[in-house]
């Protein structure tokens, strides 16, 4: 009998130790992205685990995945939802599927300068649209800038029909498809971690990207010409899944949102020194040739993709389009 009630006792403390240190554990956030660790996202994400270590120590541990090291390009979504990981910042180009509305980003030539961006972001449209995919699991915390996109190719891109017949690599997105389509150029879906060979190869012609992803993936080594035509946007959403999100003890997620907001100031604030520095280490290097375009040349191409705005209105919505030129102005 004593044997037996010790033996009890025994095993209720034992699992009185395990339940506590199962209290005890951190929660832990995978983060995954598919950059390089210098470029502006890579550089957000350790920003965020510093922060989140060190202001919720013992109850918080974020794991950085960078460069497709965890869940490449076409896997992370799916990933998300199934809580595989707890953080992801897609290219706005990626939710299409998930949210219209969203496809604005996309547009061709809609932003002057990224301050326009900015302000519309941070206004009730740009807030609005982070909400637009709860209901599909996913909430949206924050936006966080890569920047404005250049032209790339393996000839010199100054007005719209240099364009015709060459492939270039695009997200998957419909917006992006049918820009190229517009100049009578061919868009050919691609995974950023395959950009790199298919042009070394030849699979495709040229590209799309912020300075900072040109230089990071090395593509200005495999391309002659760099445009710098700003003609479009490549930013990234920072998304969480929204059972997990809301699972989140009150403090702990508060103290989160805190973090993310902070963390986005700073991303956004360097997102533009990484492009000039890298920009500049593109000139250095000698080997791309970066053309800037005249007002007039801007505005042939200006002209030339503008239609698509057309065709994707009912889609996005003609207030939020109202919206975003609006921003231009303030």
């Amino acid at each position: 009998m004593f044997k037996t009630a010790t033996k009890a006792l025994f095993c209720a403390a034992s699992l009185t130790v395990a339940s506590l240190a199962l209290a005890t554990d951190p929660i832990v956030i995978k983060f995954s992205h598919v950059v390089a660790e210098h470029t502006p996202k890579g550089q957000g994400a350790l920003l965020f685990k510093k922060l989140a270590e060190e202001r919720l120590p013992g109850q918080v541990r974020v794991e950085v995945y960078p460069n497709s090291s965890l869940f490449g390009d076409g896997k992370e979504m799916e990933a998300l939802l199934l809580g595989d990981v707890q953080l992801i910042a897609p290219s706005l180009a990626k939710f299409e599927h998930y949210s219209k509305p969203i496809q604005i980003f996309d547009l061709p030539f809609l932003f002057d300068d990224i301050h326009a961006v900015d302000r519309f972001q941070k206004g009730p449209v740009g807030q609005e649209l982070l909400t637009t995919m709860e209901s599909k699991g996913i909430t949206g915390l924050s936006y966080w800038h890569n920047g404005l996109k250049q032209l790339s190719a393996n000839k010199a891109l100054r007005e719209p029909k240099d364009a015709r017949g060459l492939k270039f690599r695009v997200q998957a997105s419909a917006v992006l498809d049918e820009q190229f389509k517009a100049i009578r150029a061919n868009p050919r879906k691609m995974s950023f971690s395959e950009v790199y060979q298919g042009l070394q190869t030849g699979v495709v012609n040229g590209a799309e990207n912020p300075y900072s992803n040109i230089y990071s993936q090395k593509m200005h080594e495999v391309q002659s010409h760099i445009t710098e035509s700003n003609h479009g946007l490549l930013d990234y959403m920072v998304i969480t899944n929204t059972e997990f999100w809301k699972g989140l003890p009150a403090n702990i997620r508060t103290e989160l949102t805190a973090i993310m907001a902070e963390v986005s100031m700073e991303v956004n604030k360097q997102a533009e020194n990484i492009n000039q520095r890298d920009k500049q280490a593109i000139l250095d290097g000698g080997n791309t040739e970066i053309l800037y375009l005249t007002k007039a040349e801007r505005e042939k191409w200006r002209k030339a993709m503008k239609p698509v705005w057309k065709k994707f209105e009912s889609d996005i919505g003609a207030d939020r389009i109202k919206a975003a030129e609006a921003a231009n102005k303030q």
